[in-house]
């Protein structure tokens, strides 16, 4: 079902825009809270019904934060306030203090001036289906929200021990002798919600650590270092003579890695040379791994060539992690850098995807740039084409002149090739994608479906 204010990764916008602003955050709040209260029927015995609230760096985070409690406690929620914390870790604490909601404040790799809100269930698991569609209807139709009397009103409580909650979490997913005393890692934390906890969390287990994104003042998360955009990493990996570099986003549910020669790997190669590994120990379930439409051929020959199966789903870490749990398997992800590790986690964790990365190059006593021998991944190009405020993305992709583009790149290309052409479910874009055997093949067609989208435009 097509919704009006949720996207592929819950509501995401711009900061005191169209939706992201008090009076509607305040209703969000109110319709979230009235919905799971209803749906989860806790019983009397365990008190009031809680919400866990984390968030990123952005300066708007604390007025989002603010308007959502007043939201919640207005409906007779007590409110969990974690502060600033990593996505997956918001996952994780909604699960074990056994709150009816978790809520985390961010708009992920977007830019300081976007924000947006991702939910959790008591499981861990992004809140969709007839949550989504109930909390929307309510949106529109605030009059239906029952307000509590003055007696049952909710609370705002600080969790004080939620960043270390965390980081045991993390460090225990790994073998426990196990420490990373000579590495020396270059650690990007994009300015964004983990830039205290990641670099402490490889400290600890022994590694010399030089940050880069850590010093986050509200308005520079993701620009200009992160994981999407590496460049900065690689040079800081060679400038200090590095082993590796780890960058995350700005919620941290997405990892990128950087060789020691400054070579970035993506999501599919790190998926790549888990798989082998899980696979070597006997620890891959379900016979293969889950992957999104965007992940490389050439990953999914490597894959297949092991004797295993890769399961395709719409982009987005949400649709991955309902693959996996529906058919048994315990590792996947996004070329983009969300993954998930199934036996730990419910979501896409960055650390502690570079946590299980490291114990395997351990293992094996390997380069991280050794990974790069796995596969030879096929050319392939994402153009992102950005739409005016008054553009109907629909109208563009379903255009005679756009249709007619794909048509022929598809029937040029035939099973040497691929074209995904989608609008955004995070930002006001198009994103034309086209991988082939040949380089050449590839920016043909990409050129030519581009052009037809921006005329469209």
């Amino acid at each position: 079902m097509a919704t009006k204010y949720f996207g592929t990764d819950g509501i995401r916008g711009e900061a005191n825009g169209s939706f992201l602003r008090p009076d509607m955050l305040v209703r969000l709040g109110q319709a979230a809270g009235f919905v799971v209260g209803k749906k989860s029927a806790k019983p009397a015995h365990a008190g009031k019904p809680t919400v866990v609230i984390g968030k990123d760096t952005r300066l708007s985070g604390y007025m989002i934060e603010s308007a959502l409690q007043a939201g919640f406690t207005s409906v007779g929620f007590t409110c969990l306030q974690l502060g600033p914390l990593p996505t997956p870790a918001v996952a994780m604490l909604t699960r074990s203090l056994r709150a009816d909601l978790g809520v985390m404040i961010t708009a992920s790799h977007n830019p300081y001036q976007d924000n947006g809100i991702k939910m959790f269930t008591p499981n861990g698991i992004k809140l969709n289906g007839g949550f989504v569609e109930d909390i929307e209807e309510l949106l529109d139709h605030p009059d239906r929200i029952p307000l509590v009397g003055p007696d049952h009103i909710g609370k705002a409580v600080r969790v004080e021990d939620a960043v270390g909650r965390y980081i045991e979490f993390v460090k225990t997913s790994l073998p426990p002798a196990l420490r990373f005393d000579d590495l020396k890692i270059v650690i990007d934390c994009a300015n964004g919600a983990a830039y205290k906890i990641a670099p402490r969390i490889f400290w600890e287990l022994g590694a010399q650590v030089v940050r880069l994104g850590c010093d986050p003042d509200g308005f520079n998360i993701n620009a200009g270092v992160g994981a999407t955009s590496p460049e900065a990493l690689g040079k800081a990996v060679v400038a200090h003579n590095a082993h590796l570099g780890i960058a995350l986003d700005g919620d941290a549910d997405r990892l990128i890695m950087v060789d020691e020669k400054g070579d970035v790997l993506d999501g599919d190669l790190i998926i790549a040379a888990m798989a082998q590994y899980l696979k070597s120990q006997g620890k891959l379930q379900g016979g293969g791994v889950v992957a999104t439409v965007m992940t490389n051929m050439g990953m999914q020959r490597f894959i297949e060539d092991m004797g295993l199966q890769l399961i395709r789903t719409p982009v987005g870490d949400h649709y991955v992690e309902a693959a996996m749990r529906e058919g048994g398997y315990n590792l996947g992800g996004e070329q983009s850098g969300h993954l998930i590790f199934r036996d730990f986690a419910t979501t896409g964790d960055g650390i502690l995807a570079a946590l299980q990365m490291l114990a395997f190059l351990k293992e094996r006593d390997s380069r991280v740039s050794s990974l790069r021998k796995l596969y030879t991944p096929w050319p392939q190009q994402l153009e992102n084409i950005r739409l005016p405020a008054t553009a109907n993305a629909a109208a563009v992709l379903e255009s005679t002149s756009v249709q007619a583009s794909i048509k022929t790149a598809e029937k040029a290309l035939g099973a040497k090739g691929r074209v995904l052409v989608r609008k955004s479910g995070t930002e006001p874009l198009i994103r034309v994608m086209v991988e082939a055997e040949t380089e050449a093949a590839m920016r043909q067609h990409l050129e030519a479906i581009s052009t037809a989208v921006r005329t469209e435009v």
